[in-house]
């Protein structure tokens, strides 16, 4: 009986680690592919922080704001998919994450310009 609770104990630790892991992928891909053009207002913002802190820190200004910056971004990632897992959204249950774990229906159909026209006397 104790054996079997501390190996259930064992697998749910296991689920949740691979569930924050899995939301820290999907999140990172998300933001560099979809948040793209907040990624180019980032750059643009953090190059003249850079800029501006240049005469203050010679030698280390890019360093500290780049550093900065992807700092936040990964703290934001790592918080962000922190407070979904022990929410307990796991990511089996969100629709749009289907291509992640293999389950969602590829069914790719041709698609011709005729096809309104055509498509009827094909499927009788």
């Amino acid at each position: 009986m104790q054996l079997t609770q501390k190996q259930g104990l064992g697998q749910n630790q296991l689920a949740i680690i691979k569930s924050f892991g899995i939301w820290c992928f999907t999140l990172t891909v998300c933001f560099l592919v979809v948040g793209f053009p907040l990624v180019a207002v980032i750059t643009a913002i953090t190059s003249v922080f850079a800029i501006a802190l240049q005469s203050l820190l010679p030698v280390s200004a890019v360093l500290l704001v780049a550093s900065s910056v992807i700092g936040i971004n990964i703290g934001a990632i790592f918080l962000i998919a922190a407070g979904l897992t022990l929410k307990g959204i796991h990511p089996q249950e969100v629709s749009w994450l289907r291509w992640l774990h293999g389950k969602g229906s590829l069914k790719q159909t041709a698609q011709f310009a005729a096809c309104p026209i055509t498509c009827g006397l094909v499927k009788q």
